[in-house]
Formats: structure tokens, C-alpha cells, sequence
């Protein structure tokens, strides 16, 4: 057929997305044409005269046309999207979740899963698992509701669908729409060379004399670390902390109310008292209390040793600028590098000529290959959709495919800022000829471009970004189940986390510094004692990154365990949430809530926590790495055999005890951090 996302298979090396041949007329076509498959599909299940059993009700072999598509649509919604793309998806949005609806809660499927449920064979680890999710899945989707609120339940879903989804194109807009523009070269004190370069290039893209800052992070950071211009600054990060608050077309404020009530409402119809309590029901946490504990006991520990980070940059900026000068938000990051300078003479910009991009992936994936011994394979003959991506195979210490990777490093308009990982193809075995299907992973980042006259060259945060997302597609491509559902990263969103933050401990280690972080233009390795002085300086302001983390857990938390509508001032509601962890003065116009994806429109709503929780384990399952070897190959076999491969066929905490032989405790995290000996 013309439209590839209508044939059984893309004909395509490794059957990967065909992004050369695709046209946006293909989407909806296959869309809807996906969507009259699955349903003929379930009439097939439900029709079927025989008993309901798990392999016909179960685990029948159902068309993938609706799965292909819109994973294809939607990653691009994200990492390469137009207005055409984003008009597509406002007009399909609420169609796809009518249909997923109407799946969920079709009452002849619902008997047969029931039916089965109830009775069947004796059945392993894995089908035991899919058996429970599906059941779970019908009753979270409404299935034992009356007519009248499985009405009321799809309305519902259909709305936030749309309103989450206007909120996540606003951000992008919003960010895209925002240029400091400066022509006065005076006022560009302080700003190293490479960030004067990349500004100049930017402006001269956009047609414009002199240089060009925005909200992407490779401008706005390293500008909010080194500008002397404290106006510009403050100018920066009003700019960042006023998105999507302003009137217009891209203003979020009306939206957060209806998202944080739609996501109550439809808790409430399915017996919950707040929509924490509903997504914590299948996560590690269990329930807000553990969050709270968790929240509680991280801020204790931490909160001590981040006010006494705050009082001595503060006494930094007054020794400099007088003992009146009050410190704010957009002064933080100019003096914490001050007094990083003072004691450890150590800064990104320093270490960037080590970290040049094209050795950066040598490092990065040549710390999988010693690892686990898989290997990485640039492949040209792969499709791409846009020019900045790169296709890899990747292939297991055997020889045999493991998977694709893509890598999309740098920031464009059509790009949503921040870093993800996603796949285009999961993993699964095919019930019928057994036939392993491997997985295409995908990692997209916003990391320093390259310029005219330097390549890219990253800062050790970047690199610690790369290692984050590739720990994901790790997890993504070492899949070894049998059903699509459990495989991958498919697994409790506060365990999700753990193999990416794990990765990211290897980024100060000096045995993997060593194996790729060479000058760009003398080939010279980094100096031991630069590497030194990146391991002193690791836990500096540790006590304030982690009092920033656990405000935006009870940020989070504050929306998601509301039981009555979200109708107070978002401000107010905000600062209020915040408060245990507050520092400094709040600036009045500033705002999360507005341009907080990760809640508002993406997975982690009552969850943001998992990034402390994963922490506590990923600090935890680095420690036997230390005492074994960072790269010991045991370990990492056994990382790989019992987590990584087995997504979320079993429980997390079952895969991690066999792994680690007892459950995580916070220690290792407070001895890592400084915090503890």
C-alpha cells in the first residue's frame, strides 16, 4: 500500500520506521484506518464461540496499524512537530482516547477477561502479570461502572487529553517565542567565548546584528551562570519563570485547574479519594504516606546543609557587591559559580574541551560495550526524520541485533526543550512463530550545538544528561520478555528511573573519564588533577539540588491529593505547597505550575517523587558496582539478568532484591551526597 503505516511490516532494514516515505496525509488516514482494525480485532475476541481461555482472550494477536502510527505521530510531537502536526493532533487527540475508551470498556470484552480472571490454567510469572495488569487496566478504565458514569468517565478522559496536550504546545511556543537580543558587546561581560560564539551564530540565523539568548538550555544556563549584566539576568529568568502566564493564546493558568480537577474527577468516579491515591495504588510507594515519609525525610536530612550553602554564597555576592545586596534567583547561579571557582577552580567551561560530542558517544557507548559487552554500529541506511538524528544497530556480545538506537542531540524550534527517552518499536516475542522482536529506542536531548569553529562541546551536565537518557534505552533495548506491555521500560513509574540514574553516577568516575575525555584539539587526556578537583567538587550545593527536587514533590503532591475542585489563586496555591522548602525572597511573577510538563501534561502526575525514590536506589545499586568494580562484569551481568532485561514481568522490589540480596536504605544516597559518613 502507498501508506506504510498500513502494511503488516515496513519492509525496512530491522522493519524500522520508514520516515523517508512517510507523508502527513499518512497519519490520519492510518489512524482511523488503525482504529477499525482494533475493532475488528476485539469483535473477533468477543464473537469468538469458545470458552474464554488466556490464549483467546488474553493474548490474541491483534493488528499493530493504530500502535505504529501513533507512536510514530506522537514521538514526533515531541522531537519534530509544525503546526500542521500540531493541528493534527488537537483534532485526533480526542478521538484516539474515545476509541481507547470504547476498547476499555466494550462489556463483552470486559466478561471474557473477567471470565478468565476467575478461572484459568495454571499460568507463569509473566502471564500471571499480564493477566493482573489486564484485569487491573479494565477496572482503572471504568469497566465496573455504571452506563451513566462510563459515559461520564470518557467525557472526562477525552477533555484532559486535549487540555494536557494544549498545554505541552504552549510550552513549546512559549519558549520558541522568547530572544534576548543583545547588540551592545559590553554588555556581554562575563560570558566565556563558546557562549558568545553560539549567540552570534543565533542572531545571524535569525537575521538580526549582534547575539541571540534564549530558553533552550544550552543559551539560558551558561548565561545565568557567567553574565556580569545582573539586569540581563534578571531579564533571563523572568522571561523562564513567567512562561505560558502571560495573556494570549499560549497562557497555561486556565488550564492547570481544569487538568488538576479533570485528573480529580475521574479518580473520584472510580472510588478514589484523590488522584494520588489512585496512582499510587501501582507504584513501589503504595500510598501518599510512604511519598510524605519519603518527601519529609529527604528534607530533614538535606534542608540543614542547603540553607548553610545558601548563607555562603550569599556572603560571597556581599563581600563583592556590598553588605546591603540582597541575593536573588537570578543572582544564584552567577555567585554559586563564584564560590565553586573559589574553592575547587572548577566550571563547566573548563572541562567543555574534554567533552566533545563525537567522543562523548565513544565513551558513553563504550561504557555499555565494557559493561556488557553490546557494541554500537552507525547505519546510514536507516531512515531518520530530521537531519540531526543518527540511527545505530545495536548488537549483543554475540554478535546478534539487540535493537536500533537514535540518538537527536540538539535543540530546534520543533523540538520540545529538555531530554526524553521514547521508542518507536518495543519489544515482544510473536505467539505465533516465536520470533524475538527487538526493540528501536530512541534518546532526545537539547545539548550545545556545534558552531562554525568548534564542534560540540558539552558540559559535564550534559554528559550526565547523556548517560541519564542512554541508561533508559539501556533498559529499552536489554528487553527479554515475552509480552509488548511488560517489556521495556514499561515498569512502575518510581522504578523507572533506577537504570538511568544509575548511569549517571559513571560520569565523575575517573577509570571512565579516562577512556574518552580528551582535549578536542590536542588529543591531550584530562588532566588527573582536573579530574581531582570534579570529584571535591561533586556534592557541592548536593543539600540545595535535593531541597529543589522535594519542592517540586509537594508541588506535585499539593495538586494530586486535593478532595475538593482546584479553584484558589495558582500563585498563592504554589507558594503555599513550596514553603517548607523555600530559601530565598519569592519573586512574586515566578512560576512553576505553568510550564511543569512533567505533572501537568506528561507521565509523572502524582509522581514526581520518583526521582528521589529511583535516587535512593540507584545510589544503592552503585554501591556493589564500588565495591566490585565500576566495571565489573559480574555485576553488571547480573544488573542486566535480573532489572534490566525483565521489565515489569515482576514486581520492582522482587527484580531489585535478587539483584542486590536485600532492600535499598537511604545510606548509601547520604554518603554519596556529603550528607552522612
Amino acid at each position: 500500500m502507498d501508506n506504510p503505516f498500513l502494511n503488516k511490516t515496513y519492509g525496512t532494514l530491522f522493519d524500522t520506521v520508514p520516515f523517508d516515505q512517510i507523508r502527513f496525509e499518512h497519519y490520519e488516514e492510518a489512524m482511523m484506518e488503525g482504529m477499525k482494525r482494533d475493532i475488528a480485532d476485539i469483535e473477533r475476541i468477543t464473537k469468538n464461540p469458545e470458552a474464554p481461555t488466556f490464549e483467546n482472550t488474553i493474548i490474541p494477536k491483534g493488528d499493530r496499524t493504530l500502535s505504529k502510527v501513533t507512536t510514530t505521530f506522537f514521538n514526533l510531537i515531541s522531537a519534530n512537530t509544525n503546526d500542521e502536526m500540531d493541528q493534527l493532533a488537537q483534532k485526533m487527540t480526542p478521538l484516539l482516547t474515545e476509541h481507547s475508551n470504547r476498547m476499555m470498556l466494550d462489556p463483552d470484552l470486559w466478561l471474557r477477561v473477567k471470565a478468565v480472571y476467575a478461572e484459568h490454567r495454571p499460568l507463569d510469572t509473566e502471564e500471571t502479570t499480564l493477566l493482573d495488569n489486564m484485569y487491573q487496566s479494565f477496572v482503572r478504565h471504568g469497566a465496573l461502572l455504571s452506563d451513566e458514569d462510563k459515559q461520564r468517565f470518557t467525557q472526562l478522559q477525552m477533555e484532559l487529553s486535549q487540555v494536557t496536550l494544549q498545554y505541552q504546545q504552549n510550552m513549546l511556543k512559549d519558549t520558541n517565542a522568547f530572544q534576548l537580543h543583545v547588540t551592545d558587546e559590553k554588555r556581554l561581560s562575563g560570558l566565556p567565548e563558546s557562549q558568545r560564539e553560539a549567540a552570534a551564530e543565533a542572531a545571524k540565523e535569525a537575521g538580526k546584528e549582534g547575539w541571540l539568548f534564549t530558553l533552550h538550555s544550552p543559551s539560558y544556563s551558561p548565561f545565568m551562570t557567567y553574565a556580569d549584566d545582573r539586569e540581563l539576568r534578571r531579564q533571563m529568568y523572568m522571561a523562564h519563570m513567567t512562561l505560558c502566564t502571560h495573556e494570549g493564546e499560549t497562557n497555561n493558568l486556565p488550564l492547570i485547574p481544569r487538568i488538576v480537577n479533570l485528573r480529580r474527577q475521574l479518580a473520584n468516579i472510580l472510588g478514589y479519594k484523590t488522584f494520588a491515591d489512585f496512582i499510587l495504588e501501582r507504584r513501589m510507594a503504595q500510598d501518599t504516606q510512604h511519598v510524605e515519609k519519603l518527601l519529609h525525610d529527604l528534607l530533614e536530612a538535606y534542608l540543614p546543609t542547603a540553607r548553610r550553602e545558601l548563607e555562603e554564597i550569599t556572603s560571597l555576592a556581599r563581600e563583592t557587591e556590598g553588605p546591603d545586596y540582597e541575593l536573588r534567583p537570578w543572582d544564584f547561579a552567577y555567585y554559586s559559580h563564584k564560590l565553586k571557582m573559589q574553592r575547587y577552580n572548577i566550571d563547566s567551561e573548563m572541562l567543555r574541551p574534554y567533552f566533545e560530542l563525537s567522543r562523548v558517544k565513544e565513551g558513553v557507548f563504550g561504557l555499555a560495550t565494557r559493561l556488557y559487552g553490546i557494541t554500537f554500529h552507525l547505519r546510514k541506511d536507516i531512515a531518520v526524520y530530521h537531519p540531526d538524528v543518527e540511527a545505530w544497530e545495536v548488537q549483543d556480545q554475540d554478535g546478534s541485533m539487540l535493537g536500533v538506537l537514535y540518538t537527536d542531540f540538539h535543540p530546534r524550534a520543533s523540538k520540545q526543550s529538555g531530554a526524553w527517552m521514547t521508542t518507536f518499536k518495543e519489544q515482544w516475542v510473536d505467539e505465533d512463530d516465536g520470533k524475538d522482536s527487538r526493540p528501536h529506542a530512541s534518546i532526545t536531548m537539547n545539548l550545545t550545538k556545534p558552531t562554525t569553529s568548534k564542534p560540540a562541546l558539552l558540559t559535564l551536565g550534559e554528559v550526565e544528561t547523556f548517560l541519564h537518557e542512554f541508561g533508559h534505552a539501556l533498559h529499552a533495548l536489554f528487553s527479554r520478555v515475552r509480552f509488548e506491555s511488560l517489556s521495556c521500560t514499561n515498569v512502575y513509574w518510581d522504578f523507572v528511573e533506577l537504570p538511568s540514574q544509575f548511569m549517571e553516577n559513571f560520569a565523575i568516575e575517573p577509570a571512565f573519564l579516562n577512556t574518552f575525555a580528551r582535549h578536542y584539539e590536542t588529543g591531550e587526556p584530562m588532566p588527573k588533577e582536573l579530574i581531582e578537583r570534579i570529584i571535591r567538587s561533586k556534592n557541592y550545593l548536593a543539600g540545595y539540588a535535593c531541597v529543589r527536587q522535594v519542592s517540586l514533590g509537594l508541588l506535585d503532591m499539593a495538586y494530586y491529593t486535593l478532595t475538593e475542585d482546584f479553584n484558589a489563586d495558582v500563585y498563592e496555591f504554589e507558594r503555599e505547597a513550596m514553603a517548607p522548602c523555600q530559601l530565598m525572597l519569592p519573586v512574586p511573577e515566578a512560576l512553576m505550575s505553568s510550564q511543569f510538563g512533567h505533572i501537568m501534561s506528561g507521565g509523572y502526575a502524582a509522581g514526581y517523587y520518583s526521582y528521589k525514590w529511583a535516587e535512593v536506589l540507584d545510589a544503592d545499586a552503585f554501591s556493589v558496582f564500588q565495591q566490585n568494580g565500576i566495571f565489573d562484569r559480574a555485576t553488571a551481568q547480573r544488573l542486566r539478568d535480573e532489572v534490566l532485561s525483565r521489565g515489569a514481568t515482576e514486581p520492582p522490589m522482587t527484580l531489585y532484591r535478587r539483584f542486590r540480596g536485600q532492600e535499598p536504605t537511604i545510606d548509601a544516597l547520604l554518603r554519596r551526597n556529603g550528607i552522612k559518613n
